[in-house]
């Protein structure tokens, strides 16, 4: 795929930036970024269909895995790293795996994106099996590394999906479910950490928070498993449960410091 070819490559709708007035800087980045919801929603039905195809696996006991690279590595981590305190899930539901390994997370490590035998090495710490998923996270959709990564897996018979911002691209191809959020030229040419990378955090929320609800951690609308790791967590929890059973406030957080999460309390009072 030439660089000509690629949407997150071509020159931005915008010149001149640095003659820009604050005011006028925001404005037009705010406008680019209104087209990424729109972009998210043109790419649902794919969205839907990979979250479909996870669900079963996960169900028995299959694992999802992102990989990525730079920016698009970082947000696989992050959101991976969210689920166990948000939903109360074991850390290996949902890994986040990234070139260059954790100090990529910080700071950039030079051509760790340019292995393509790198990405399965890296999976192959974890003892990936046929219920597993690998999603690759690459706007450019040509990233060595996660292609790598995805092309293995799939020989192997996992499932696998990819996350892009150009079309047809070469991780399309590997993958059997592909996410296309085309969201054009970047603010600041080749910026793939603006919108691309804000269409991916869209997507991998859609993605995850789905999962979780479909796998039983939500309770209504309530994230009635959450890890209680704070002040603020402790708080809502007792207030989840004050609200479900009726009683003092008091009462309620004495009961969740007991159980240890929302569902094991009003799971007990309703026995």
């Amino acid at each position: 795929m030439n660089i000509e070819d690629k949407i997150t490559e071509q020159p931005s709708h915008y010149d001149h930036l640095e003659d820009m007035e604050v005011g006028e800087l925001l404005r037009a980045m705010n406008q680019e970024d209104m087209l990424v919801a729109e972009a998210v929603e043109r790419a649902l039905p794919q969205v839907e269909a990979l979250v479909k195809a996870i669900e079963p696996r996960m169900k028995r006991g299959g694992r999802v895995f992102y990989v990525g690279a730079g920016t698009s590595g970082r947000l696989g981590v992050l959101d991976a790293s969210e689920l166990p305190p948000t939903f109360g899930v074991q850390p290996d539901w949902v890994i986040g795996v990234i070139a260059g390994g954790d100090v990529a997370l910080k700071r950039a490590v030079e051509h760790a994106e340019d292995d393509a035998e790198q990405g399965w090495k890296d999976l192959e710490h974890y003892l990936p099996t046929a219920d597993d998923c690998v999603i690759g996270i690459a706007a450019s959709g040509t990233t060595p590394y996660v292609i790598g990564a995805i092309e293995h897996a799939r020989k192997l018979g996992l499932l696998t999906g990819c996350m892009t911002s150009n079309p047809h691209t070469p991780l399309a191809a590997a993958a059997e479910y592909s996410i296309e959020t085309i969201v054009g030229p970047e603010f600041v040419t080749g910026s793939s950490r603006m919108k691309s990378g804000t269409a991916q955090k869209m997507v991998l929320n859609m993605i995850s928070t789905a999962l979780m609800i479909r796998m039983g951690r939500v309770k209504g609308n309530r994230m009635v498993k959450m890890q209680l790791t704070n002040e603020k967590l402790i708080d809502r929890g007792t207030r989840m449960i004050q609200e479900s059973l009726g009683i003092s406030y008091d009462e309620a957080r004495q009961r969740l410091l007991e159980a240890g999460s929302v569902d094991k309390v009003v799971e007990s009072a309703t026995v």
